[in-house]
């Protein structure tokens, strides 16, 4: 599969792999969540599972002419991008590889290399404003303690919280989100076990959102109001990141699998801040932004961008990986 190209988006919930070569497609998947040593991305770990799925995916062991792999946490939790070259180079005869921020390969996706704002939203949430040259607008994207508004671990947070209020009888309680708190987790002291002794908090967080939004969809007024105020966070959040760009909307990542519950909050949010702002479906996911990435870098096409995108190659002439890019307009 020397002729092949390999997008990688590794999110909250997992690792996605999609491969093109020869006119074919291969799809893999890990659904683990992303291994961490310190609250940073473990990024030797990571390079196995990777290599594994993309393996895996291909029946055979790969040698791909390029990848591109969209991380959760580039920039903030990932240290030295260049281990995933290191350690997945010479495994999968890469030719050249991209380590990105997940927000770059969902923007990539969404709107296929044109400028706009694209808010990526699955456990965490990062907003991503650029046109992929001079404009670099980040909003949120500062982990489950201390941002991520809107996200799944969010929507979970303060679907548990309203739960545990009802366990507790105390006011603005869900009695029906305790039930599915009980039927999730069990008692809440075994959630409050779980979450507390969990390695990746977040992910457990996240792990109740489907149940907030069933819940919601069933007509309980606290988790309805938790989704439609998700939405008014991201919205908030997109419009943050449109400073010096044409005011284009997108979106990707699992929580906008529940688009009944969230696009009318997010849309008329952003309507409100930014009367002129247009909305387009995205084109695809992730993991086709990677793939797409992966393909312009071979090419040459793709610059690196300190602290969103890094750039290795077996000839670094060819692609200038390495090179010093001038810094971007991050806010």
């Amino acid at each position: 599969m020397s002729d092949g190209f390999a997008g990688v988006d590794v999110g909250g919930g997992g690792i996605r792999v999609r491969i093109e070569s020869g006119g074919q497609d291969a799809y893999g998947e890990d659904g683990a969540p992303v291994p961490r040593e310190g609250g940073r991305v473990d990024l030797e770990r990571l390079a196995t599972r990777i290599a594994t799925v993309v393996e895996n995916a291909c029946g055979i062991p790969a040698e791909l002419a390029g990848m591109a792999v969209g991380v959760t946490g580039l920039p903030g939790l990932v240290r030295e991008p260049g281990t995933l070259w290191r350690a997945l180079g010479e495994r999968l005869g890469l030719g050249t590889l991209v380590v990105a921020g997940d927000t770059v390969t969902t923007h990539v996706g969404a709107l296929g290399f044109r400028p706009g704002v694209v808010v990526a939203a699955g456990t965490g949430v990062i907003t991503l404003g650029t046109d992929l040259d001079r404009v670099w607008n980040q909003s949120d994207g500062w982990g489950h303690l201390l941002g991520d508004h809107g996200g799944g671990a969010w929507i979970g947070m303060h679907g548990l919280q309203a739960a545990l209020r009802a366990h507790d009888g105390r006011a603005g309680g869900s009695p029906a989100l305790l039930d599915h708190l009980t039927a999730r987790f069990g008692h809440p002291l075994d959630l409050v076990a779980l979450v507390y002794e969990s390695g990746s908090p977040a992910h457990q967080l996240a792990s109740f959102a489907p149940h907030v939004a069933d819940a919601a969809r069933a007509g309980d007024p606290v988790a309805r109001g938790i989704w439609t105020e998700a939405g008014r966070q991201l919205g908030q959040t997109a419009a943050a990141a449109a400073t010096g760009l044409e005011p284009v909307f997108s979106w990707g990542g699992r929580l906008f699998d529940a688009a009944d519950l969230l696009m009318e909050p997010f849309q008329s949010t952003v309507r409100d801040l930014l009367p002129a702002a247009r909305f387009t479906p995205p084109r695809g996911t992730s993991a086709d932004g990677a793939l797409a990435l992966a393909r312009a870098a071979a090419g040459g096409e793709v610059r690196p961008r300190d602290p969103y995108v890094y750039v290795f190659a077996a000839s670094p002439s060819r692609t200038g990986a390495g090179a010093a890019p001038p810094p971007p307009r991050t806010r």
